[in-house]
């Protein structure tokens, strides 16, 4: 694989991360990660979990996406080192989700980084190590559509 065709692998990675989680793909999404892989969530500069291994990676994104009743992720900017069979790398993503808190319909925005350590395995590259870092969320109420027939 040339350095254009892993780079190429590596953006999809991070997309297909991205639209695993938005369709509640969980499983897929927690087989892009090595069998090894370590997840670590920060929020606003602190560490709150650890995750190892795609069961406690599945179980716990599942877990987190049940509260909402959809996801949209939008991935950025994307920075990428690649040395032969690893790589690291930054991805930046806007999430939002939508979801009920006490009885109101509510938008919540999160800005966050991904700080990454990609290996590749027979071919395939994997997310071995991920920093999630949670920088900023804003949440906002929706108005009800009055024209919806739901």
């Amino acid at each position: 694989m040339s350095h254009i065709e892993d780079r190429i692998a590596l953006r999809e990675l991070i997309d297909l991360f991205a639209i695993y989680g938005d369709k509640r793909q969980m499983t897929e999404q927690a087989l892009l990660f090595s069998d090894t892989a370590i997840v670590e969530l920060y929020f606003e500069g602190v560490l709150t979990s650890t995750l190892k291994g795609h069961l406690e990676i599945e179980e716990t994104f599942t877990s987190f996406i049940k509260a909402f009743e959809s996801a949209y992720h939008f991935n950025g900017q994307q920075i990428l080192t690649i040395n032969n069979e690893t790589a690291t790398g930054i991805a930046y993503c806007t999430v939002t989700l939508i979801g009920i808190e006490e009885g109101k319909r509510i938008k919540t925005t999160i800005g966050m980084h991904y700080e990454d350590v990609y290996t590749k395995l027979n071919g395939r590259w994997f997310i071995d190590k991920r920093k999630s870092m949670f920088d900023w969320q804003e949440k906002n109420e929706l108005a009800i559509d009055s024209t919806s027939n739901n």
